[in-house]
């Protein structure tokens, strides 16, 4: 009986073994599905749905782009796809908005859970009306600081990326602008060309139709680099004149996709060799260029270290502002600073 059971364990254990082995070497070997937490349009399903149509090439399998929005900060999409079994056959299409997802109380997992790919992002800037009296951010900085709080600033809502570089321009300067929230960049960007503030933070994505219309005056980029805008000129980096914002900024989009880490190693070996072949794609290349994008490429453990500094902000602002239903110290998140 004992031989018997010897045997029968050995079998079973040599099954799995050639189970798993057959799986690694033919890994894809039906379609995938990224299921994007946002809807169908907007930034992030249209980054999902060139990638994946990327790295299908290299796959040799679709990967079809489905939307399940909704919850709380994409916590619908997350938790779907989050229940799914760990075979790298669906994935989740996310962004930096997700990080603030769980103090949001939306659910009570933190971004560690997924193994993301960053396809990156398009930088923000400083802008006023085309009618103001500032032309440069010195002039707009000097301003605030004589009468602090005498100038009304937007960037989207209570926690977003825009209002954290908001918050980071505040800090790397010293200037003292009075916040004015607005629930989303189009109607920010509306409030400044009117005059309800005098100057917003959003994309340059979201901000190029009405430079190039001539009716938002970009003061500053809050990346490293100048930016040329076709139509417009070029844009300084912030840096420049303060190069103490290389404390607090850039704090950039991250838009891409993941596969969950408790995924097989095997797995996460060929999305990233599929990854890293997309990005170097010309399609990808050519749409960041069109589109103002700053492609990152990061993935595996550097793209989850960008996600935990961005979780670690994000919630860490939204205690700070009392928009958190959950302590990040309850969720065992740490407060950083920066990105080290």
């Amino acid at each position: 009986m004992k031989k018997i059971i010897v045997t029968l364990a050995a079998t079973v254990l040599a099954t799995t073994i050639a189970t798993s082995s057959f799986a690694a070497n033919h890994y894809p070997d039906r379609d995938i599905t990224n299921v994007v937490v946002w809807s169908a349009g907007g930034g992030t399903d249209i980054v999902n749905r060139m990638i994946s149509a990327e790295m299908a090439k290299y796959l040799d399998v679709n990967i079809n782009v489905t939307n399940r929005p909704g919850g709380v900060a994409g916590s619908l999409g997350m938790s779907y796809v989050h229940r799914q079994k760990a075979d790298g056959y669906t994935l989740v299409g996310l962004s930096e908005s997700n990080v603030g997802a769980a103090v949001q109380g939306g659910w009570n997992q933190k971004m560690s859970v997924w193994y993301p790919f960053i396809v990156g992002g398009s930088p923000d800037l400083i802008s006023v009306s085309a009618k103001s009296k500032y032309n440069t951010l010195k002039e707009l900085i000097a301003a605030i600081k004589k009468d602090p709080r005498s100038i009304n600033a937007s960037a989207g809502g209570a926690g977003s990326i825009h209002h954290l570089n908001l918050l980071a321009l505040m800090q790397g300067t010293g200037a003292d602008f009075n916040y004015i929230p607005y629930p989303g960049s189009a109607p920010a960007q509306t409030a400044v060309m009117t005059g309800e503030v005098g100057l917003v933070i959003s994309s340059l994505a979201e901000q190029q139709q009405l430079i190039k219309g001539g009716m938002l005056k970009p003061l500053a980029m809050l990346v490293a680099n100048d930016q040329k805008i076709d139509g417009f000129g070029t844009v300084p980096s912030a840096f420049t004149s303060y190069p103490g914002l290389k404390k607090y900024l850039p704090i950039m989009q991250s838009i891409g996709l993941a596969v969950r880490q408790s995924a097989p190693d095997y797995v996460k070996v060929k999305l990233t060799k599929a990854f890293n072949s997309a990005m170097g794609s010309p399609v990808i290349q050519k749409w960041a260029k069109d589109n103002y994008y700053v492609l990152s490429g990061l993935s595996g453990s550097a793209a989850s270290k960008q996600f935990s500094f961005l979780e670690s902000l994000f919630s860490w602002t939204l205690e700070d502002l009392g928009a958190a239903k959950v302590s990040p110290a309850t969720l065992g998140i740490p407060k950083v600073s920066e990105l080290n």
